[in-house]
């Protein structure tokens, strides 16, 4: 029987778990909170999960690993120099981990992304087979320096470099990289080039593996911008243990207590499309919808321990936003309710429309403000002349300095632009949101600096 290497994509925070296995036992490999979709694949490819293993502690989601080591008996590695809070195999540098009789796992220290980071070197029949890299060697780049703190930065980047060299002269050309992050995730120092590699190729293509030690560790830490705020409270979760993640229906809100929620400044979430939001909403709610990266703009956004409840147009949508949710430790909504605005409505006085508008519709007009809610490196790269910048996930503690008028806010796309919108007006501005693409403001003719 040959090597099965299989992947659980969760595109929406840009991370990988991978399950390896023999065709009869497998090691899981960084999974997610919502351990069903792992469960469900070993069922699908008829093997049983002995061990799960953790490259890292976390900082941008909830690790299933402690429940679905648990609920299937297996061996929990986790590096023996973390500090947890529940029973785990401790594993350090240079552990051989026998999965089966011909699968095998061999961790080496990787310190970078945090400072008892692991990689797995899996071998199958005696041959290396592929590298479990977590957040240290990533596609193109490596995983970012900064998470514990500013103050380790340039230290955990020295570190990162080492220990891509030690992954790189360890490891034959040819053996595939299996990251965790850097499809999309904010642990990945600068975006991948690529969907899949190699040792070989990163040594190509690789910063890390071209440059220098003091060469990389500036261009690294040059790259780093703002990442989630929820990330504070990742760590501490996962050095904890995280249960079993609960995704049964929240409790049905009807009309009147949604409108008590609102009313007492709670955060109420409309799921559906902006377009759909524009067209008719309830007075007071907020644009996430489920067709954009919610979990990282809503959870980026929501200020900590916030009371949260989801409205979508079926049970459906809801339960896809409180599973994405979930990852991130937003556990349960409050309450939620399935259906249309008018569903939610006590009468017509609690609806409301939005005013969407695009970049030709911006240089148009004489906008009173115009608002940029993109992030520091975006506004860096070009910017409305004029424009005012506050990235979204600052807007609720900044928007005293909004000055008067008509705010026409816009951002890469149009998802940050309808969240930034739905901010503003649940305030008592007035917001035009611009649902349009950013390489559309320089042919409407509007001046970029």
């Amino acid at each position: 029987m040959t090597l099965g290497t299989a992947v659980v994509e969760t595109s929406s925070l840009g991370d990988r778990t991978y399950l390896v296995h023999d065709g009869e036992v497998a090691v899981v490999v960084d999974p997610q909170r919502d351990i069903d979709r792992v469960l469900a694949l070993a069922g699908r490819l008829g093997v049983r999960i002995t061990h799960v293993a953790e490259t890292h502690l976390h900082n941008d989601y909830v690790s299933g690993g402690l429940a679905l080591a648990r609920i299937t008996g297996s061996a929990y590695l986790v590096a023996a120099a973390e500090e947890v809070q529940f029973a785990r195999v401790p594993v350090a540098d240079g552990d051989r981990i026998a999965v089966s009789d011909r699968l095998t796992l061999t961790a080496v220290a990787t310190p970078g992304h945090t400072f008892h980071h692991l990689a797995y070197v899996v071998t199958h029949d005696g041959e290396v087979a592929g590298v479990c890299t977590g957040g240290s060697l990533l596609f193109g780049t490596t995983g970012r320096t900064d998470l514990l703190g500013a103050g380790h930065a340039r230290t955990l980047a020295h570190h990162q470099h080492a220990s891509a060299r030690r992954l790189a002269d360890l490891l034959p050309d040819g053996t595939p990289v299996w990251p965790t992050h850097g499809f999309g995730s904010f642990c990945s120092a600068t975006p991948p080039d690529a969907d899949t590699s190699t040792i070989g190729r990163e040594k190509n293509v690789n910063p890390v593996l071209r440059l220098h030690a003091d060469a990389y560790v500036e261009h690294l830490l040059a790259g780093l911008g703002a990442y989630p705020a929820y990330y504070a409270h990742m760590g501490v979760r996962n050095a904890q243990g995280a249960d079993l993640i609960d995704l049964t229906p929240a409790r049905r809100a009807d009309p009147d207590e949604l409108r008590r929620r609102i009313d007492a400044g709670e955060w109420v979430v409309d799921l559906r499309s902006r377009k759909a939001y524009a067209y008719r909403h309830l007075t007071g709610t907020l644009s996430f919808g489920t067709d954009g990266p919610l979990a990282t703009w809503l959870g980026w956004t929501l200020p900590h321990g916030t009371p949260l409840t989801l409205l979508g147009d079926s049970p459906q949508q809801v339960a896809a936003a409180q599973r994405e949710l979930a990852r991130i430790g937003i556990d349960r909504p409050t309450a939620a309710a399935a259906g249309t605005p008018d569903d939610w409505a006590r009468g017509p006085a609690d609806l409301a429309e939005g005013r969407r508008a695009t970049f030709a519709d911006l240089a148009a007009s004489e906008p009173d403000v115009v608002l940029d809610v993109r992030a520091d490196g975006e506004w860096q790269a070009g910017h409305l002349a004029g424009a005012i910048h506050v990235p979204l996930p600052q807007l609720t503690a900044r928007l005293a300095e909004m000055p008067q008028g008509t705010v026409w806010v816009h951002c890469a796309a149009g998802y940050r632009a309808a969240a930034a919108a739905s901010l503003l007006t649940r305030a008592g501005r007035t917001a035009v949101a611009v649902d349009d693409d950013w390489t559309n403001a320089a042919a409407a003719g509007l001046p970029i600096v």
